[in-house]
């Protein structure tokens, strides 16, 4: 084993944690000599042949971590979860998948009743009570939801402002999904700038993200104010995020807006349910 990773055994042994999402995945590892990697999403599938690439390039071995977790989007039952770990389980002694979005939550807010509102490639709302209990809205996927997200910000943009045969090309690429996402920023900056179309696709996302946000909260009985934080690169938009937080208020539903306490990919984010050492 080499010399780092002996340092970071000696005070507990490493964990890495993974954050796949739609369009990006990252990868933490803690202790002594931490390391970190962000690239294009291999999904579900192509986790596996990531890792082991990281492993190599890091030096790591099964043996010299206490744990591994990963955040997936798109996984919600427990046997997708069972079916991840058992894919994982030659990276570390202890594998624990999760979805995205209860990662997000814990890191953002802990165990604190509220509303995590992520908005990434994809958007979804999940909300906890003072029992634990969660509940979601969204989280459907491009062809049945997302409503708000980066990828219903580009499709609009790509339906309402973009020639035929350009959007046609865009939407029928083999990453169209990622691709349309990514569209989102530049009609940002256009609204920034006054654009009309622009403008209008931006304040019909923001008012599907206070619609998701409203539908759990008022689904989980939460008392105002109700304590909501974020996730997902679209909401790291400051003036998005402020437009989502104004419609909020125009429904009639008072929020605490609370900055994330730690990104999802961060190992400290689940000191909680990964072991140490």
């Amino acid at each position: 084993m080499n010399q780092p990773l002996a340092a970071a055994q000696r005070g507990g042994r490493p964990l890495v944690v993974v954050d796949l999402g739609g369009t990006w995945v990252r990868v933490s590892l803690s202790g002594a000599a931490p390391r970190a990697y962000r690239g294009p999403t291999p999904g579900v599938a192509g986790l596996p042949a990531l890792l082991a690439r990281l492993w190599r390039r890091w030096r790591l071995s099964r043996g010299d971590l206490a744990a591994l977790g990963v955040a997936s989007r798109g996984i919600w039952t427990r046997g997708e979860r069972q079916a991840l770990a058992r894919r994982l389980r030659r990276f570390a002694p202890r594998v624990v998948v999760i979805s995205d979005v209860e990662a997000a939550y814990l890191a953002a807010l802990g165990a604190v009743p509220g509303v995590l509102l992520l908005a990434g490639t994809g958007s979804i709302a999940l909300g906890r009570d003072r029992r634990g209990r969660f509940t979601r809205a969204g989280g459907l996927g491009p062809l049945l939801g997302d409503d708000g997200s980066a990828f219903s910000i580009g499709r609009a943009w790509l339906r309402d402002a973009v020639a035929p045969a350009r959007a046609r090309r865009i939407a029928t690429a083999p990453d169209a999904v990622a691709r349309v996402a990514a569209l989102a920023p530049a009609v940002l900056r256009r609204a920034h700038r006054g654009d009309r179309t622009a403008r209008r696709v931006v304040r019909e996302a923001q008012q599907a993200l206070a619609a998701l946000v409203i539908h759990t909260a008022r689904a989980l009985h939460l008392r105002p104010p109700v304590m909501l934080s974020w996730a997902g690169g679209l909401l790291g938009h400051a003036p998005f995020r402020a437009g989502v937080w104004r419609h909020l208020r125009a429904q009639g539903l008072r929020v605490r807006p609370v900055r994330p306490n730690a990104p999802a990919a961060s190992p400290g984010a689940w000191r909680a349910i990964l072991p140490r050492g």
